[in-house]
C-alpha cells in the first residue's frame, strides 16, 4: 500500500504472550493504554505474539507505537524507547516472537508502504513462569510505562495538528 491509502493514523500495538507473564507486558500496556481517553484517531490492538496475520493493519498505519518485552539484562521494568527504521535495528533481545515480527517489518519495507514506528522496549526477566498476568515486580512499574506510552501519542497527535 502506499501512503495515500493510510487508514489509520496512529496505531499502538503491544505484542506479546499473555500466557507466559512477563512476556505480554505488550499486550497489558496496551490494554491499559485503552482504558485513557485518547484522540479518535488512535487504534489500539493486541497483536498477540506476532505475525503476519498483522501485514494489513500495520500497512494502514502511519506511525505504530509497539510496545514489547525484551530480555537485555536490565532491571525489570527497565522502558527504552526507540525509532527502528529497519528489522536490524531491533534489539535482538527481543523476546521469542521477535523472528516473526522482524520478518513482519521486513515485508512492509519491501511493500514500500511501511509507517514510522516507535518502540517501547520493556526489560524482563529471562526465566519466567507460565501464568496470565505480569509479576508483582513489573506490576508496580505499569502506570508509568503506561503514562510514557500516552505521552508518546499525545506528542505524535499534536505534531500532525
Amino acid at each position: 500500500m502506499s501512503g495515500a491509502c493510510v487508514t489509520t493514523p496512529l496505531l499502538v500495538l503491544g505484542i506479546g504472550n499473555i500466557l507466559m507473564g512477563d512476556e505480554g507486558v505488550g499486550v497489558e500496556v496496551v490494554r491499559q493504554v485503552e482504558q485513557r481517553p485518547l484522540p479518535g484517531d488512535v487504534t489500539c490492538l493486541d497483536g498477540g505474539t506476532g505475525g503476519f496475520h498483522l501485514l494489513g493493519v500495520l500497512q494502514q498505519a502511519r506511525h505504530v507505537i509497539l510496545v514489547d518485552a525484551t530480555v537485555d539484562g536490565a532491571p525489570v521494568g527497565t522502558l527504552r524507547r526507540l525509532q527502528p527504521r529497519y528489522s536490524a535495528d531491533y534489539p535482538r533481545t527481543l523476546t521469542a516472537h521477535d523472528i516473526g515480527l522482524k520478518d513482519l517489518l521486513d515485508a512492509l519495507y519491501l511493500l514500500g508502504g511501511a509507517p514510522c514506528v516507535t518502540l517501547f522496549a520493556v526489560s524482563i526477566a529471562p526465566l519466567q513462569e507460565m501464568g496470565v498476568g505480569v509479576s508483582a515486580e513489573l506490576a508496580v512499574r505499569l502506570p508509568d510505562i503506561t503514562d510514557q506510552v500516552c505521552a508518546e501519542i499525545c506528542a505524535l497527535v499534536d505534531a500532525t495538528v
